[in-house]
């Protein structure tokens, strides 16, 4: 057997580390760089303020996507927001150590492997027919908020678990209650983690097509309230790319869409410095 010395394990080691992670980077800037180099060109300001059309061209613009994107986005992060915080908060800081505790974390764990299109199906049993919200962007958001919720559960939680024990004891030390000890030590100290946990949530919500296929529908027109149908841009990606011949705009639709996730995590982190920064006393917010 061949025995290597610490100095060179190190060394290798640390190459190999290197070397996967330029080539993931690699990889991603490839797929990014390719759908920007081919969509980018198409955008005009007729195809961003003008809906689809039919037919096998896909003539028209995205506008009523971008639109449907963006209320769908919103509602979601409104829903699931709140949800997974309190849920990540109490199984974290309040929740004891016994088998319900035990039995609820397994339970995250395991819908967080149910693939979406499941998931899709409940949205539509409950939300299109039970609740009779019919096709609408309410629907489709109630849904990504379900198959979400694990996730976010489960990434603030172990984010503040990574708090160190000492911070609360400090604070409660000094007089603070249980809940002061968490909204003015832990989350500021577990805003990082937090935020990094939504923005992949935002990611995967702009980025789902199927369980939306079944919640909203696949209409092309404009929405006008949270129960009206649309069309996200994932969805009219797939639609362009697999029912027409437009594959020109299905690469300028996609360009568009990761211009807008890259704008709404420039966003989002600007919000969580500048929340951080206010929760423990300071006055700088740049990113």
């Amino acid at each position: 057997m061949i025995k290597f010395s610490p100095r060179l394990t190190q060394k290798l080691a640390w190459g190999f580390t290197w070397a996967m992670g330029s080539v993931a980077v690699l990889i991603m800037l490839l797929i990014v760089g390719y759908v920007l180099v081919q969509g980018l060109p198409v955008i005009n300001l007729d195809f961003l303020f003008s809906s689809p059309e039919g037919g096998l061209a896909g003539e028209g613009g995205i506008f009523s996507c971008i639109v449907a994107t963006l209320w769908l986005i919103v509602t979601t992060m409104a829903i699931l927001v709140p949800l997974g915080l309190g849920a990540a908060i109490y199984l974290s800081e309040y929740a004891p150590d016994n088998k319900l505790t035990h039995f609820i974390r397994y339970s995250v764990e395991l819908l967080a492997g149910i693939p979406s299109i499941v998931f899709g199906m409940f949205g539509f049993a409950v939300f299109v027919l039970a609740l009779h919200f019919n096709y609408s962007i309410l629907a489709g958001a109630l849904t990504l908020a379900c198959l979400l919720l694990p996730f976010l559960v489960r990434s603030a939680e172990e984010a503040m678990k990574a708090v160190p024990s000492s911070q609360r004891e400090a604070a409660m030390a000094l007089g603070a209650t249980r809940w002061q000890t968490v909204t003015r030590v832990v989350i500021p100290a577990a805003l990082p983690g937090i935020t990094t946990g939504i923005i992949l949530c935002v990611g995967g919500a702009v980025a789902e097509s199927a369980c939306l296929y079944v919640t909203m529908g696949g209409s092309a027109g404009m929405p006008t309230s949270l129960l009206s149908g649309g069309r996200t841009l994932a969805v009219h990606v797939f639609y362009l790319a697999m029912e027409t011949n437009a594959l020109d705009k299905a690469m300028a639709t996609g360009a568009v869409l990761i211009v807008i996730i890259i704008a709404i995590n420039l966003i989002t982190r600007w919000v969580s410095r500048y929340l951080q920064t206010r929760m423990k006393g300071g006055t700088s917010y740049g990113v």
